[in-house]
Protein backbone atom coordinates (compact mmCIF):
# COMPACT_ATOMS: atom_id res chain seq x y z
CA UNK A 1 0.00 0.00 0.00
CA UNK A 2 2.56 2.41 1.27
CA UNK A 3 4.35 1.82 -2.28
CA UNK A 4 0.98 2.36 -4.40
CA UNK A 5 0.73 6.06 -2.51
CA UNK A 6 4.06 6.73 -2.90
CA UNK A 7 3.53 6.14 -6.80
CA UNK A 8 0.67 8.22 -7.10
CA UNK A 9 2.13 11.07 -5.50
CA UNK A 10 5.73 10.82 -7.21
CA UNK A 11 3.73 10.63 -10.65
CA UNK A 12 1.01 13.56 -9.74
CA UNK A 13 3.38 15.87 -8.16
CA UNK A 14 5.65 15.15 -11.65
CA UNK A 15 3.34 16.00 -13.86
CA UNK A 16 1.98 18.99 -12.45
CA UNK A 17 5.38 20.33 -12.29
CA UNK A 18 5.89 19.56 -15.78
CA UNK A 19 2.48 21.23 -16.72
CA UNK A 20 4.21 24.45 -14.99
CA UNK A 21 7.16 23.88 -17.28
CA UNK A 22 9.14 22.82 -14.85
CA UNK A 23 11.27 19.79 -14.35
CA UNK A 24 10.32 17.69 -11.52
CA UNK A 25 13.08 15.24 -11.49
CA UNK A 26 13.48 15.27 -8.15
CA UNK A 27 10.65 16.78 -5.88
CA UNK A 28 8.59 13.99 -6.80
CA UNK A 29 11.14 11.49 -6.25
CA UNK A 30 12.00 13.16 -2.36
CA UNK A 31 8.16 13.10 -1.65
CA UNK A 32 7.55 9.98 -2.47
CA UNK A 33 10.46 8.22 -0.39
CA UNK A 34 9.03 10.24 2.86
CA UNK A 35 5.79 7.22 2.40
CA UNK A 36 7.59 4.38 1.26
CA UNK A 37 11.72 4.75 1.67
CA UNK A 38 12.85 1.43 0.06
CA UNK A 39 10.61 2.66 -3.36
CA UNK A 40 13.41 2.36 -5.08
CA UNK A 41 14.87 -1.12 -4.62
CA UNK A 42 11.29 -1.96 -5.13
CA UNK A 43 10.60 -0.25 -8.73
CA UNK A 44 14.55 -1.63 -9.65
CA UNK A 45 13.52 -5.25 -9.61
CA UNK A 46 13.47 -6.87 -12.89
CA UNK A 47 15.14 -3.60 -14.71
CA UNK A 48 18.47 -4.30 -15.84
CA UNK A 49 20.01 -1.40 -14.80
CA UNK A 50 23.40 0.66 -15.71
CA UNK A 51 24.90 2.51 -13.10
CA UNK A 52 26.89 5.19 -13.97
CA UNK A 53 29.40 7.29 -11.22
CA UNK A 54 32.95 9.17 -11.29
CA UNK A 55 33.77 12.30 -11.54
CA UNK A 56 33.92 13.57 -14.57
CA UNK A 57 32.28 11.84 -17.80
CA UNK A 58 29.05 10.28 -15.95
CA UNK A 59 26.20 11.93 -18.18
CA UNK A 60 28.34 11.91 -21.43
CA UNK A 61 28.52 7.98 -20.96
CA UNK A 62 25.38 8.14 -20.43
CA UNK A 63 24.17 9.13 -23.26
CA UNK A 64 26.77 7.26 -25.40
CA UNK A 65 25.89 3.67 -23.87
CA UNK A 66 21.68 5.30 -24.06
CA UNK A 67 22.57 5.76 -27.97
CA UNK A 68 24.16 1.91 -28.40
CA UNK A 69 21.28 0.13 -26.32
CA UNK A 70 18.70 2.25 -28.16
CA UNK A 71 20.30 1.19 -31.50
CA UNK A 72 20.13 -1.94 -30.77
CA UNK A 73 16.63 -2.11 -30.27
CA UNK A 74 16.29 -2.33 -26.39
CA UNK A 75 13.84 -0.99 -24.45
CA UNK A 76 15.08 1.39 -21.76
CA UNK A 77 14.97 4.36 -19.72
CA UNK A 78 17.25 7.02 -18.34
CA UNK A 79 17.56 10.21 -16.10
CA UNK A 80 19.06 12.46 -18.74
CA UNK A 81 18.05 15.19 -16.46
CA UNK A 82 21.40 14.85 -14.69
CA UNK A 83 19.16 14.13 -11.42
CA UNK A 84 21.35 11.65 -9.92
CA UNK A 85 21.07 11.72 -6.57
CA UNK A 86 18.66 8.81 -4.78
CA UNK A 87 15.43 11.22 -5.17
CA UNK A 88 15.97 12.33 -8.80
CA UNK A 89 16.61 8.59 -9.88
CA UNK A 90 13.83 7.17 -7.90
CA UNK A 91 11.29 9.72 -9.50
CA UNK A 92 12.52 8.38 -12.79
CA UNK A 93 12.08 4.80 -12.14
CA UNK A 94 8.43 5.60 -10.93
CA UNK A 95 8.02 7.81 -14.14
CA UNK A 96 8.46 4.53 -16.00
CA UNK A 97 6.84 1.61 -14.01
CA UNK A 98 2.77 1.26 -13.54
CA UNK A 99 0.82 2.67 -10.59
CA UNK A 100 0.90 -0.93 -9.22
CA UNK A 101 5.32 -0.72 -9.70
CA UNK A 102 5.63 -3.03 -12.33
CA UNK A 103 8.63 -1.99 -15.08
CA UNK A 104 7.50 -0.60 -18.01
CA UNK A 105 10.89 -0.92 -19.51
CA UNK A 106 13.66 -3.67 -19.32
CA UNK A 107 16.29 -1.62 -19.17
CA UNK A 108 17.65 1.41 -17.31
CA UNK A 109 20.45 3.62 -17.76
CA UNK A 110 21.25 5.75 -14.80
CA UNK A 111 23.99 8.36 -13.69
CA UNK A 112 24.67 8.77 -10.33
CA UNK A 113 26.37 10.75 -7.69
CA UNK A 114 29.48 9.67 -6.62
CA UNK A 115 28.77 10.59 -2.45
CA UNK A 116 25.11 8.84 -3.64
CA UNK A 117 26.16 5.55 -5.09
CA UNK A 118 27.47 3.64 -2.17
CA UNK A 119 23.07 4.15 -1.13
CA UNK A 120 21.72 3.23 -5.14
CA UNK A 121 23.77 0.56 -5.89
CA UNK A 122 23.12 -1.68 -2.87
CA UNK A 123 19.47 -0.90 -4.06
CA UNK A 124 19.46 -0.84 -7.70
CA UNK A 125 21.26 -4.46 -7.89
CA UNK A 126 22.77 -3.18 -11.33
CA UNK A 127 23.45 -5.12 -13.64
CA UNK A 128 26.56 -3.03 -14.87
CA UNK A 129 28.37 -0.39 -12.97
CA UNK A 130 31.03 1.73 -14.99
CA UNK A 131 33.18 4.47 -12.94
CA UNK A 132 34.18 6.96 -15.40
CA UNK A 133 37.78 8.62 -13.38
CA UNK A 134 37.70 9.93 -9.60
CA UNK A 135 39.07 13.55 -9.49
CA UNK A 136 39.53 16.29 -6.96
CA UNK A 137 35.88 17.61 -6.87
CA UNK A 138 34.08 21.00 -4.66
CA UNK A 139 36.43 19.97 -1.78
CA UNK A 140 33.84 21.88 0.32
CA UNK A 141 31.25 18.83 -0.04
CA UNK A 142 33.81 15.49 -1.26
CA UNK A 143 36.85 16.27 0.42
CA UNK A 144 40.08 14.83 -0.73
CA UNK A 145 39.73 12.16 -3.51
CA UNK A 146 40.16 9.26 -1.70
CA UNK A 147 36.78 10.25 0.19
CA UNK A 148 35.02 9.78 -3.03
CA UNK A 149 36.85 6.41 -3.56
CA UNK A 150 35.96 5.06 -0.64
CA UNK A 151 32.35 6.02 -1.16
CA UNK A 152 32.47 4.45 -4.55
CA UNK A 153 33.88 1.50 -3.15
CA UNK A 154 31.19 0.73 -0.49
CA UNK A 155 28.61 1.02 -3.26
CA UNK A 156 30.78 -1.75 -5.56
CA UNK A 157 30.72 -4.12 -2.51
CA UNK A 158 26.67 -3.68 -2.30
CA UNK A 159 26.62 -5.35 -5.85
CA UNK A 160 28.97 -8.28 -6.12
CA UNK A 161 26.38 -9.43 -9.25
CA UNK A 162 27.24 -6.43 -11.25
CA UNK A 163 29.95 -6.23 -14.15
CA UNK A 164 32.46 -3.76 -13.14
CA UNK A 165 33.53 -1.81 -15.73
CA UNK A 166 36.50 0.43 -14.61
CA UNK A 167 38.95 3.14 -16.01
CA UNK A 168 42.44 0.72 -15.93
CA UNK A 169 44.37 4.66 -16.42
CA UNK A 170 43.18 5.48 -13.61
CA UNK A 171 45.25 4.42 -10.37
CA UNK A 172 42.33 5.20 -8.11
CA UNK A 173 39.75 4.10 -10.20
CA UNK A 174 41.43 0.57 -11.35
CA UNK A 175 41.92 -0.38 -7.45
CA UNK A 176 37.88 -0.99 -7.04
CA UNK A 177 38.45 -4.21 -8.54
CA UNK A 178 40.55 -5.05 -5.42
CA UNK A 179 39.02 -8.02 -3.29
CA UNK A 180 35.39 -8.44 -4.53
CA UNK A 181 33.87 -10.85 -6.15
CA UNK A 182 32.44 -8.64 -9.86
CA UNK A 183 33.46 -9.88 -13.07
CA UNK A 184 35.95 -6.61 -14.57
CA UNK A 185 35.81 -5.44 -17.58
CA UNK A 186 38.44 -2.11 -18.06
CA UNK A 187 38.31 0.53 -20.44
CA UNK A 188 41.16 2.40 -21.25
CA UNK A 189 43.39 4.22 -23.87
CA UNK A 190 46.69 2.97 -25.18
CA UNK A 191 48.26 5.87 -26.99
CA UNK A 192 49.57 8.70 -25.12
CA UNK A 193 48.00 12.07 -25.53
CA UNK A 194 50.12 15.56 -26.91
CA UNK A 195 47.82 17.61 -24.58
CA UNK A 196 49.17 18.87 -21.18
CA UNK A 197 48.93 16.86 -18.36
CA UNK A 198 47.82 19.00 -15.98
CA UNK A 199 47.53 18.47 -12.44
CA UNK A 200 48.13 15.03 -10.58
CA UNK A 201 45.62 14.03 -8.14
CA UNK A 202 47.00 10.81 -7.13
CA UNK A 203 50.87 11.19 -7.59
CA UNK A 204 51.73 8.20 -5.22
CA UNK A 205 50.64 4.56 -5.15
CA UNK A 206 47.61 3.57 -3.30
CA UNK A 207 49.15 0.47 -1.70
CA UNK A 208 52.69 1.57 -0.51
CA UNK A 209 52.89 5.32 -1.45
CA UNK A 210 55.74 5.45 -3.54
CA UNK A 211 55.91 8.03 -6.44
CA UNK A 212 54.31 6.41 -9.78
CA UNK A 213 55.99 5.97 -13.21
CA UNK A 214 54.34 6.25 -16.17
CA UNK A 215 54.92 4.20 -19.29
CA UNK A 216 52.80 6.98 -21.20
CA UNK A 217 50.82 9.83 -19.77
CA UNK A 218 47.14 11.12 -21.66
CA UNK A 219 46.29 13.58 -18.77
CA UNK A 220 46.02 14.31 -15.42
CA UNK A 221 47.28 11.06 -13.06
CA UNK A 222 46.09 9.11 -16.51
CA UNK A 223 47.88 6.54 -18.48
CA UNK A 224 50.04 3.87 -18.25
CA UNK A 225 50.84 3.87 -14.36
CA UNK A 226 53.02 1.54 -12.53
CA UNK A 227 54.57 1.14 -8.96
CA UNK A 228 58.17 0.69 -8.89
CA UNK A 229 58.28 0.17 -5.70
CA UNK A 230 55.33 -2.62 -4.47
CA UNK A 231 53.96 -3.31 -8.81
CA UNK A 232 50.84 -2.36 -8.70
CA UNK A 233 49.85 -1.39 -12.37
CA UNK A 234 47.70 -0.58 -14.90
CA UNK A 235 46.38 -3.91 -16.12
CA UNK A 236 45.63 -4.57 -19.97
CA UNK A 237 41.77 -3.28 -20.67
CA UNK A 238 39.10 -4.90 -22.57
CA UNK A 239 37.93 -1.91 -24.66
CA UNK A 240 40.71 0.69 -25.36
CA UNK A 241 41.35 3.06 -27.63
CA UNK A 242 44.65 2.26 -29.79
CA UNK A 243 45.09 5.06 -32.08
CA UNK A 244 43.78 8.40 -32.49
CA UNK A 245 43.76 9.36 -36.43
CA UNK A 246 42.24 12.85 -35.89
CA UNK A 247 41.36 15.27 -33.89
CA UNK A 248 38.66 17.15 -35.31
CA UNK A 249 36.68 20.72 -34.26
CA UNK A 250 33.50 18.20 -34.32
CA UNK A 251 34.32 15.23 -32.88
CA UNK A 252 37.10 12.65 -33.30
CA UNK A 253 38.34 9.55 -35.61
CA UNK A 254 39.67 6.94 -33.44
CA UNK A 255 40.73 3.04 -33.09
CA UNK A 256 38.93 0.97 -30.77
CA UNK A 257 40.00 -2.30 -29.43
CA UNK A 258 36.90 -4.53 -27.83
CA UNK A 259 37.45 -8.09 -26.92
CA UNK A 260 40.48 -8.35 -29.45
CA UNK A 261 38.86 -7.07 -31.90
CA UNK A 262 39.65 -3.54 -34.10
CA UNK A 263 36.66 -1.50 -34.83
CA UNK A 264 37.45 1.76 -36.45
CA UNK A 265 34.80 5.17 -35.23
CA UNK A 266 33.51 8.22 -35.38
CA UNK A 267 33.03 9.97 -32.31
CA UNK A 268 30.56 12.33 -32.32
CA UNK A 269 31.88 14.38 -29.62
CA UNK A 270 35.04 16.35 -29.42
CA UNK A 271 37.83 16.79 -27.35
CA UNK A 272 40.00 13.43 -26.00
CA UNK A 273 38.20 12.98 -22.58
CA UNK A 274 35.03 12.29 -24.99
CA UNK A 275 37.29 8.97 -26.41
CA UNK A 276 37.59 7.93 -22.47
CA UNK A 277 33.83 8.21 -22.30
CA UNK A 278 33.44 6.51 -25.53
CA UNK A 279 35.06 3.66 -24.17
CA UNK A 280 33.43 3.86 -20.71
CA UNK A 281 30.28 3.53 -22.91
CA UNK A 282 31.39 0.53 -24.97
CA UNK A 283 32.76 -1.49 -22.18
CA UNK A 284 28.64 -1.21 -20.84
CA UNK A 285 27.18 -1.46 -23.63
CA UNK A 286 29.03 -4.73 -24.46
CA UNK A 287 28.65 -5.93 -21.01
CA UNK A 288 25.09 -6.17 -21.59
CA UNK A 289 25.45 -8.13 -24.61
CA UNK A 290 25.56 -5.56 -27.11
CA UNK A 291 27.28 -6.69 -30.48
CA UNK A 292 30.89 -4.40 -30.35
CA UNK A 293 30.53 -3.47 -33.85
CA UNK A 294 26.95 -1.76 -33.60
CA UNK A 295 27.88 -0.25 -30.56
CA UNK A 296 30.71 1.31 -32.25
CA UNK A 297 28.90 2.56 -35.31
CA UNK A 298 26.69 4.42 -32.64
CA UNK A 299 29.26 6.53 -30.80
CA UNK A 300 29.07 8.69 -34.59
CA UNK A 301 25.32 9.80 -33.79
CA UNK A 302 25.79 10.97 -29.74
CA UNK A 303 25.90 14.85 -30.06
CA UNK A 304 24.78 17.87 -27.81
CA UNK A 305 24.96 16.14 -24.78
CA UNK A 306 23.28 18.34 -22.09
CA UNK A 307 26.04 21.44 -21.40
CA UNK A 308 28.70 19.36 -22.24
CA UNK A 309 29.69 20.53 -25.41
CA UNK A 310 26.28 21.06 -26.44
CA UNK A 311 25.50 23.57 -29.19
CA UNK A 312 23.49 26.11 -30.07
CA UNK A 313 22.73 29.17 -33.12
CA UNK A 314 22.05 32.84 -32.81
CA UNK A 315 21.73 34.76 -35.78
CA UNK A 316 23.75 32.46 -37.54
CA UNK A 317 26.84 32.64 -34.61
CA UNK A 318 27.60 29.29 -33.30
CA UNK A 319 27.87 28.81 -29.24
CA UNK A 320 28.98 25.76 -27.98
CA UNK A 321 28.64 24.99 -23.85
CA UNK A 322 31.22 22.91 -21.90
CA UNK A 323 30.84 22.10 -18.45
CA UNK A 324 33.62 22.92 -16.07
CA UNK A 325 33.93 21.82 -12.62
CA UNK A 326 37.17 21.04 -11.78
CA UNK A 327 40.74 21.59 -12.57
CA UNK A 328 41.19 18.25 -14.77
CA UNK A 329 38.36 18.98 -16.70
CA UNK A 330 38.53 22.83 -16.92
CA UNK A 331 42.33 21.89 -18.30
CA UNK A 332 40.36 19.70 -20.97
CA UNK A 333 38.12 21.98 -21.76
CA UNK A 334 41.09 24.57 -22.26
CA UNK A 335 43.04 22.05 -24.46
CA UNK A 336 40.65 21.62 -26.80
CA UNK A 337 40.04 25.62 -27.22
CA UNK A 338 43.75 26.05 -27.94
CA UNK A 339 44.51 23.17 -30.14
CA UNK A 340 41.50 22.64 -32.16
CA UNK A 341 39.87 26.47 -32.29
CA UNK A 342 41.35 27.93 -35.69
CA UNK A 343 40.75 31.86 -36.05
CA UNK A 344 39.23 34.24 -33.59
CA UNK A 345 36.43 33.17 -30.93
CA UNK A 346 35.21 34.38 -28.02
CA UNK A 347 35.89 32.39 -24.59
CA UNK A 348 32.79 33.01 -21.88
CA UNK A 349 33.63 32.15 -17.97
CA UNK A 350 30.55 31.78 -16.14
CA UNK A 351 32.44 30.99 -12.34
CA UNK A 352 29.41 30.42 -9.29
CA UNK A 353 29.73 29.57 -5.90
CA UNK A 354 26.67 27.77 -5.20
CA UNK A 355 26.21 24.98 -3.47
CA UNK A 356 25.78 22.58 -6.34
CA UNK A 357 28.76 24.01 -7.80
CA UNK A 358 30.84 23.74 -4.45
CA UNK A 359 31.49 26.70 -2.64
CA UNK A 360 35.33 26.60 -2.70
CA UNK A 361 36.75 28.28 -6.04
CA UNK A 362 40.20 27.74 -5.40
CA UNK A 363 40.31 25.48 -8.17
CA UNK A 364 40.75 27.77 -10.65
CA UNK A 365 44.21 28.63 -9.90
CA UNK A 366 45.07 24.90 -10.43
CA UNK A 367 43.57 25.14 -14.05
CA UNK A 368 45.91 26.06 -16.76
CA UNK A 369 44.71 28.95 -18.05
CA UNK A 370 48.29 30.23 -19.55
CA UNK A 371 47.51 27.70 -23.00
CA UNK A 372 44.96 30.11 -23.87
CA UNK A 373 47.33 32.72 -24.22
CA UNK A 374 50.70 30.63 -25.03
CA UNK A 375 50.59 31.51 -28.73
CA UNK A 376 50.60 34.85 -28.30
CA UNK A 377 47.60 35.38 -29.20
CA UNK A 378 44.16 35.58 -26.96
CA UNK A 379 40.35 35.31 -27.91
CA UNK A 380 38.02 37.72 -27.19
CA UNK A 381 37.06 37.14 -23.12
CA UNK A 382 33.82 37.36 -20.92
CA UNK A 383 33.29 36.93 -17.37
CA UNK A 384 30.45 36.06 -15.42
CA UNK A 385 28.65 34.72 -12.34
CA UNK A 386 28.62 35.29 -8.84
CA UNK A 387 32.66 35.06 -8.63
CA UNK A 388 33.22 36.71 -11.77
CA UNK A 389 35.87 39.23 -10.15
CA UNK A 390 37.88 35.50 -8.86
CA UNK A 391 37.59 34.54 -12.96
CA UNK A 392 38.74 37.94 -13.91
CA UNK A 393 41.88 38.35 -11.76
CA UNK A 394 42.77 34.22 -12.87
CA UNK A 395 42.70 35.38 -16.45
CA UNK A 396 45.09 38.33 -15.52
CA UNK A 397 47.66 36.10 -14.30
CA UNK A 398 47.17 33.75 -16.89
CA UNK A 399 48.34 36.39 -19.48
CA UNK A 400 45.07 38.24 -20.25
CA UNK A 401 44.99 42.21 -20.27
CA UNK A 402 43.34 43.28 -17.97
CA UNK A 403 41.23 45.38 -19.95
CA UNK A 404 40.50 43.22 -22.65
CA UNK A 405 38.28 41.09 -19.44
CA UNK A 406 34.58 42.09 -19.96
CA UNK A 407 32.30 41.64 -16.91
CA UNK A 408 28.49 41.23 -17.49
CA UNK A 409 25.93 39.95 -15.19
CA UNK A 410 22.20 38.60 -16.61
CA UNK A 411 22.06 35.42 -18.72
CA UNK A 412 20.33 37.73 -21.48
CA UNK A 413 22.86 40.41 -21.55
CA UNK A 414 25.70 37.90 -21.34
CA UNK A 415 24.11 36.06 -24.42
CA UNK A 416 23.32 38.86 -26.67
CA UNK A 417 26.90 40.50 -25.81
CA UNK A 418 28.42 37.23 -27.02
CA UNK A 419 26.21 36.76 -30.25
CA UNK A 420 27.08 40.12 -30.95
CA UNK A 421 31.01 39.54 -31.75
CA UNK A 422 30.13 37.43 -34.85
CA UNK A 423 32.46 34.89 -33.95
CA UNK A 424 32.08 31.30 -32.61
CA UNK A 425 31.24 31.65 -29.08
CA UNK A 426 32.34 28.92 -26.17
CA UNK A 427 30.88 29.17 -22.77
CA UNK A 428 32.99 27.38 -19.87
CA UNK A 429 30.05 27.73 -16.78
CA UNK A 430 29.74 25.88 -13.55
CA UNK A 431 26.76 23.75 -12.81
CA UNK A 432 24.53 26.21 -11.43
CA UNK A 433 25.94 29.00 -14.16
CA UNK A 434 25.41 26.13 -16.80
CA UNK A 435 21.74 25.55 -16.17
CA UNK A 436 20.38 29.16 -16.28
CA UNK A 437 22.62 30.26 -19.22
CA UNK A 438 20.89 26.86 -20.76
CA UNK A 439 17.60 28.04 -20.13
CA UNK A 440 17.62 31.63 -21.96
CA UNK A 441 19.79 29.49 -24.78
CA UNK A 442 16.59 27.06 -24.84
CA UNK A 443 14.39 29.84 -24.80
CA UNK A 444 16.45 31.65 -27.70
CA UNK A 445 16.74 28.75 -29.73
CA UNK A 446 14.11 26.69 -29.59
CA UNK A 447 15.87 23.18 -27.84
CA UNK A 448 15.06 20.69 -25.56
CA UNK A 449 14.13 21.46 -22.05
CA UNK A 450 16.90 20.01 -19.68
CA UNK A 451 14.74 16.82 -18.38
CA UNK A 452 13.75 15.78 -22.37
Amino acid sequence: MRLFLALILCKLIRLALRLLGRGGTALPGKAALKICPDMLGKLSKGVATVLITGTNGKTTTARMTEQMIRDAGYSYFANRSGSNLERGIAAEFAANSTIFGRPKRTYAIIECDEAAFRTVAGKVAPRVIVVTNIFRDQLDRFGEVTRTLESIREGVKKAPEAVLCLNADCSLTASLAEGVPNTLRLFGMDVPLEESAGVSDAPRCIRCGAEYAYSFRTFAHLGGFFCPDCGYARQRPAVSITAVRAFLPEGSEADFMIDGAAYPAYVGLPAAYNLYNAAAALAAATALGVPAQKAAGSLADTRDVFGRMESFEINGVPIRMILVKNPAGCDRALDYLAGMIQGEYLAVFCLNDNVADGTDVSWIWDSGFERLFSGGTEPGLIVSGTRAEDMRLRLKYAGAREDAVRIIQGDGALIAAAAAGGVPVYILPTYTAMLSIRSELTRLCGGRKFWE
